[in-house]
């Protein structure tokens, strides 16, 4: 079977192999590609991994061989999952490989916020401790976490990890769902509930009609000026430039963002120019654990799908 396999830059460097998808087929890849060449790169393929390349039906249409669609991925918003299914094309995403891996970076933006470690280690590069006449200096604030609330928006296989590991910290857990959980040790607050109470907010939940933007000037406003939001979701949960004015405002003491609406990012954001915000450029699922397990996955939902039994697949909901 011929297989394209798309943006492998973006999941691995070198420093994780393909063997076990390249094992499977006559394997071409590429890196990231302009939209213009997807088909072209596709070809006569019979199957194409991709991670945030979009599958359109315009591709489908011009890769008539296409039957396999395999993701480097869990979400498949980039897709046309109808198209594929009207033209008999399998799809299969790859649940729950990055859940130790963005919950590991979301509770080190809640410590680095608790503990201000970055502004301490560069101002001790800088020299300050140096001309310190004291065995200590404190110019930054330091918290400790244990009974401090954190509020949990959206409670999957991520969010039930990070309350664990909260838990063992001894914050206090809230959790908001679009369904009331089964058997959550944990108390179950209404969306404006969880803006009011929680000293960090941290978001893990879908991007769809109800959760765009529900991060905006309203929500933000009913926050805890001492208050801090984490997301390693996806960006399109936060209104950007009313984030932005919030934390200029002092209306919110922090905020941690490893996703954006518009990836990469653009020059000029807003966020280039936020104060007391932590940035990181969506690499809380690649820890390089999380990066082999993704690929291993990847090829036991293509070895399936040759099998003809294929597994993880998405459906038209």
């Amino acid at each position: 079977m011929k297989i394209a396999v798309l943006d492998v830059c973006t999941i691995t460097n070198g420093d994780v192999s393909l063997d076990k998808i390249e094992a499977l087929g006559e394997v071409v890849k590429y890196d990231v590609l302009p939209a213009a060449m997807v088909p072209d790169a596709i070809g006569d393929a019979k199957a194409v991994i991709v991670n945030k390349a979009e599958i359109t039906d315009a591709v489908m249409e011009a890769c008539p061989n296409l039957k396999y669609v395999g993701l480097f991925a869990t979400g498949y918003n980039n897709i046309d999952i109808a198209a594929a299914e009207k033209r008999g094309i399998t799809v299969c995403n790859v649940p729950g490989y990055s859940t130790d891996s963005v919950a590991q970076l979301t509770i080190s933006m809640i410590l680095s916020f608790a503990t201000n470690i970055a502004k301490y280690d560069q101002s001790t590069h800088n020299g300050d401790w140096t001309r310190m006449n004291k065995f200590s200096y404190m110019p930054y604030s330091i918290m400790e976490l244990r009974g401090k609330v954190l509020g949990i928006y959206g409670y999957g296989a991520i969010g039930k990890q990070v309350a664990k590991v909260a838990e063992a910290l001894g914050m206090e857990i809230i959790v908001h769902n679009r369904s009331i959980p089964k058997d959550c040790p944990y108390e179950f607050v209404s969306k404006d509930e969880i803006f009011k109470r929680s000293d960090f907010l941290t978001f893990h939940c879908p991007l769809n009609d109800q959760s765009r933007h529900i991060v905006n000037k309203d929500t933000l406003a009913m926050m805890k000026p001492t208050a801090y939001i984490i997301n390693t979701a996806r960006g399109g949960l936060v209104k950007e430039d009313e984030l932005s004015e919030a934390l200029k405002a002092g209306v919110i003491a922090g905020a941690g963002m490893d996703v954006l609406t518009v990836e990469p990012m653009t020059p000029g954001h807003p966020y280039l120019y936020t104060p007391n915000m932590i940035i990181t450029p969506h690499v809380a699922w690649a820890a390089i654990e999380s990066r082999q397990r993704l690929i291993g996955k990847v090829a036991e939902n293509l070895s399936a799908f040759m099998r003809g039994t294929p597994i993880n697949t998405v459906k038209v909901r």
